[in-house]
């Protein structure tokens, strides 16, 4: 499983910061990006920010997808 962030949809909300902080961070942007450990995939973001997401993690990245208020979590197998 991968995951990527679309930031022209997102919201800035912050829910997929909220619900795994492990893989989504809000940069001072206010955009929401992908995390691959500590470094932030932002330089670039988008489709060329995807990061495989670790196992323990799928069920979070996962609920982070469902719940974005803009739709802007892509996960791919």
């Amino acid at each position: 499983m991968k995951v990527w962030i679309d930031q022209e949809l997102c919201t800035g909300d912050g829910l997929c910061e909220e619900l795994c902080p492990s893989m989504f961070v809000l940069a001072d942007d206010g955009l929401a990006y992908v995390k691959e450990g500590d470094a932030v995939r932002n330089d670039p973001g988008g489709r060329d920010g995807l990061v495989a997401v670790p196992d323990d993690l799928a069920d979070e990245v996962q609920e982070a997808a469902d719940q974005c208020a803009g739709e802007c979590i892509f996960i791919e197998a």
